[in-house]
């Protein structure tokens, strides 16, 4: 994470472009537009072995407000320790960093309350929404695992050849990747997102953070600004997905990506190819066909549109953890800690516990 901010645009899509008439049909026929709903999200973490002075990291939920969600509070508690939140605007980061002594229980609780809606951009009807030439840039760059050159400029070339619009490179690279990969139940965690891998060794499975990551990295190798979104699953899906919700309150493993590409007139657009591979793989009776009814249907609508039974954390790649002595992380998503002994594995129960639980308080 640089530590130079890019400054964003207050008003980089206009509140009409939240729910144009044509994509509000998307909702509107499973009876699910809906208004603002409040969530709010608790996440408590405790290691299980300190050693020396330990640290903990958190992901707050996106410090920036976007038409699909408001983050009203980030409010956390370090027993026995200090905590603080650092700030990165240009993606919307916020890190709860905690700092424990040795011989304190590391401890750290964090409570955010979020609004979030339903959102569909209609990109056959673009407006006039406009934003910052210096963020399009910072969502057009290469990361440590997203390139830009090579085997992904080349795929991108190749994907997008033909098209004549932005909307149509948009569309074609999300057509390739629903097409051309699957869901790894195998993959640890959401994944890791390195697309070069990916693309080189031909091996096109994984889970969100790869999927949707793919997207991000051949839309900016495209010229198109794209951004991955990190967060979490906070409820039940409305719209007859199992797989697409979180089934209890808990939801300590429902950290999911999705991505966002910007289209000149309609602003950023919401897709989750990702999610389409899930419905695919998972969607009870699982293993549907690409031309399954309900796998269709979702395909349909995860090109411009997203339920808000979720909630983001940030838009960061290359992550640099204050006060760490470890590397970068390619993404903050999950919980992250560190002791005397080094960084601990954010997906292993044996190091650190933590759970994350969410609940409705729409009133």
């Amino acid at each position: 994470m640089k530590r130079r901010d890019f400054l964003r645009s207050g008003g980089m899509v206009s509140a009409g472009l939240a729910f144009p008439e044509a994509a509000k049909r998307l909702f509107a026929a499973d009876g699910s537009a809906g208004g603002w709903r409040t969530f709010e999200l608790t996440t408590r973490v405790e290691l299980l072995n300190p050693s020396g002075i330990t640290r903990i990291w958190l992901p707050a939920a996106l410090i920036s407000r976007t038409p699909f969600q408001k983050t009203l509070a980030n409010t956390f508690h370090a027993e026995g320790g200090s905590a603080k939140m650092t700030e990165s605007k240009a993606d919307a980061l916020g890190i709860v960093f905690a700092e424990f002594p040795a011989g304190a229980k590391p401890v750290l609780t964090l409570t955010s309350r979020i609004a979030t809606k339903n959102i569909a951009v209609d990109v056959s009807a673009p407006g006039a929404a406009r934003e910052n030439q210096a963020t399009l840039q910072h969502f057009l760059r290469p990361t440590h695992l997203l390139p830009t050159d090579g085997i992904v400029k080349e795929t991108a070339d190749q994907i997008t050849a033909g098209a004549k619009t932005d909307v149509d490179k948009a569309r074609a690279i999300y057509e390739w990747i629903v097409e051309n990969t699957f869901r790894d139940p195998k993959t640890l965690g959401c994944g890791l997102g390195d697309i070069r891998f990916m693309l080189e060794s031909k091996n096109l499975g994984g889970k969100c953070a790869d999927l949707n990551a793919l997207y991000v990295g051949l839309a900016r190798a495209s010229g198109l600004p794209a951004r991955d979104a990190y967060g979490i699953r906070v409820a039940k899906s409305e719209l007859g997905y199992k797989s697409l919700g979180a089934a209890t309150e808990n939801v300590s493993k429902a950290q999911h990506c999705r991505a966002e590409v910007y289209l000149n007139g309609c602003g950023w657009v919401p897709v989750d190819p990702a999610d389409v591979r899930k419905v695919v793989l998972e969607e009870p009776p699982g293993n549907r066909p690409l031309n399954d009814e309900m796998v269709v249907k979702a395909r349909r609508r995860l090109f411009g549109s997203w339920e808000m039974n979720w909630i983001a954390y940030n838009f960061a790649h290359d992550v640099e953890l204050p006060g760490s002595n470890g590397k970068a992380l390619p993404f903050l998503m999950y919980p992250q800690a560190e002791t005397a002994d080094g960084r601990l594995d954010s997906l292993s129960p044996d190091s650190f516990r933590y759970e994350i639980t969410s609940r409705e308080i729409t009133s």
